[in-house]
């Protein structure tokens, strides 16, 4: 069948209208190989995001919270649990259902083993390329942070590893913590020939006027915003969107020359400049988070297809967003190594006609090994490996880090700062990053490194006043739980230790929170509390400890983690919400 461009979006919504499954499943007959992608089409995209630096097969548990408000109500990815398996139409107990969902995650996990790994993904990405020449492998950023060996060696490990791989072009987020000149050295120097892409990024104002380094001067660009590939003879036009609220949830003093933003106009410029060249196929390559890509696709008009991340949720089907021009096809590739996306098209002279999509979790016990990626991966974790193999404490309960309001690991952490910095009250950023253990497994540096690894470590004790702890709550609920999307930076409610609190996530700013507690009496407004928390954006003294030395002085003394109770706030106005899941 022939189709043209607009025969092709209109079939595109009538599918998503009748809710068809446009992805083949994991789950079939004892026997068939979950890889088996046949070729489609003359382009191949390969996606994968937020990968955090884990070069070795994880576990990851998926959240049990994901709260939709407004229009984001029920819509991926706000479900999980069997709400998420409905909507998808996947069956419970399958090997897809434990990659997709938290549920039975501990069975499950024994069944069907980590998940991830480079050397794996290697493997899978080699083999799908054997099939598709010339497929470009994008990297969606948060890639050279959250591990030991990431962080010890700013990011080289990770650099390595993505170039052996054959990643083609990245964004980024947590990769700018590293400071300017370090993220400069690499790009301009160590990361050839893998493209980094970033329209969104400017030299602030006093920055270009000092002259400070940016791809165009004219237009402040500081990093190349777009690149043109042909593929199979096709011209394909790709554009870079970092994390636009780096500067805001990350420390601006690391940057602070550059600007970010979501800027939908000169967004809009770059796709029109890809078009202009001679682009049939326009893709975004972002880091805006899966709600911000979805209003930003319903914006900004010529983009047939947004590779995204940040939320670290996956997503075995596109999202179909209409827009004056068209429509766009929205792909969120999860986290942690834990997926590869394939989008096939078929691209016509006026643009894509037709395609086919395949998330393909990987797991590590059906893929083998990469020989050539596994030699570096060992060549560059030798250096490190007592470091990284030492027991802290064992644990007797699954501990995970995923969701809106806490985990079993956050606990842990909130735990720790109380005890051992003798606080009344500990926060812990909702960082979406953090593998997840298995009752029995040790817990070992590497694995706390996991949970903590970043440039900005140090754990803080401050006096707040009780009014000041609601008014930072408050701030933090509506970052995640405005209905407008781009008045949200990403991340999790922060984990609250010490304190118990209710939370209406539909209600306005300042009346979300309410029922604050301390040690079974209400949080009094005008008394102080000493207050621990780590990951501050504002510079810290040198002298203050780690959080990962905080922490390990903690599992230590308690040699056993045994049951674990996350401190959940009391939800209110969210009844019915599929964004919920009670385990």
């Amino acid at each position: 069948m022939n189709v043209d461009r607009r025969e092709f979006i209109q079939l595109l919504s009538a599918a998503a209208a009748a809710g068809m499954a446009l992805t083949s499943r994991l789950s079939g007959a004892a026997g068939d190989d979950p890889y088996d992608l046949p070729p489609f089409g003359n382009v191949s995209l390969l996606h994968f995001t937020d990968c955090h630096a884990q070069l070795m097969p994880v576990y990851f548990r998926e959240p049990s919270f994901n709260i939709g408000i407004g229009d984001a109500f029920g819509n991926p990815p706000h479900r999980v649990g069997d709400h998420f398996l409905e909507h998808f139409g996947i069956p419970r107990g399958t090997r897809e259902a434990y990659a997709y969902t938290c549920l039975d995650f501990e069975s499950a996990a024994h069944k069907y083993g980590k998940v991830g790994g480079f050397a794996h993904l290697a493997t899978l990405v080699k083999r799908i390329r054997a099939s598709r020449p010339n497929s470009l492998l994008f990297d969606g950023g948060d890639t050279w942070q959250g591990s030991a060996t990431s962080l010890w060696s700013q990011g080289q490990d990770m650099i390595g590893a993505c170039k052996l791989l054959g990643v083609d072009m990245m964004t980024g987020h947590w990769e700018f913590t590293y400071g300017t000149d370090r993220v400069r050295q690499i790009i301009d120097t160590q990361l050839d020939p893998i493209e980094f892409l970033a329209q969104n990024v400017v030299l602030t104002e006093d920055a270009s006027f000092d002259g400070k380094p940016a791809f165009d001067e004219d237009s402040a660009m500081v990093f190349k915003p777009y690149t043109l590939r042909e593929v199979n003879g096709i011209k394909v036009g790709v554009i870079g969107q970092a994390f636009p609220y780096t500067t805001l949830a990350n420390p601006r003093y690391m940057i602070e020359d550059w600007s970010f933003g979501i800027r939908d106009e000169q967004c809009q410029e770059m796709v029109d400049a890809v078009k202009d060249r001679g682009a049939q196929v326009v893709v975004l390559l972002s880091h805006n988070g899966m709600d911000v890509d979805l209003k930003m696709a319903s914006r900004v008009t010529g983009i047939d297809v947004i590779l995204g991340g940040h939320t670290h949720d996956g997503m075995p089907t596109p999202s179909i967003v209409t827009n004056p021009g068209g429509r766009t096809l929205v792909v969120n590739s999860g986290s942690n190594t834990k997926f590869l996306s394939v989008l096939d098209l078929e691209v016509g002279y006026d643009g894509p006609v037709d395609y086919r999509f395949r998330m393909l979790p990987i797991f590590s016990n059906l893929l083998p090994a990469d020989a050539e990626m596994s030699a570096h991966i060992e060549t560059v974790r030798a250096p490190y490996k007592d470091q990284l193999e030492r027991v802290l404490a064992t644990t007797e309960s699954t501990l995970y880090r995923r969701g809106n309001f806490s985990g079993t690991f956050d606990q842990v952490i909130v735990d720790a700062m109380l005890e051992v910095r003798g606080a009344d009250i500990a926060f812990s950023p909702g960082f979406r990053w953090g593998t997840s253990l298995l009752p029995g497994d040790s817990i070992t540096s590497e694995y706390l490194m996991g949970q903590t690894a970043i440039t900005y470590a140090k754990s803080t004790l401050n006096e707040m006043t009780g009014e000041t702890i609601k008014l930072i709550l408050e701030a933090i609920a509506d970052n995640l739980f405005n209905p407008d999307p781009y008045y949200q930076m990403g991340g999790d409610m922060v984990r609250v230790g010490g304190l118990r609190y209710a939370i209406d996530p539909t209600a306005p700013i300042g009346s979300r929170l309410s029922d604050l507690e301390f040690q079974g009496k209400p949080l009094d407004a005008a008394k102080s509390y000493r207050v621990a928390g780590w990951a501050s954006v504002n510079p810290q003294p040198d002298d203050l400890p780690d959080i990962w030395d905080v922490v390990s002085e903690y599992l230590i003394d308690q040699k056993a983690i045994r049951e674990v109770v996350p401190n959940v706030p009391h939800i209110k106005g969210v009844t019915g919400n599929p964004g919920i899941y009670k385990i």
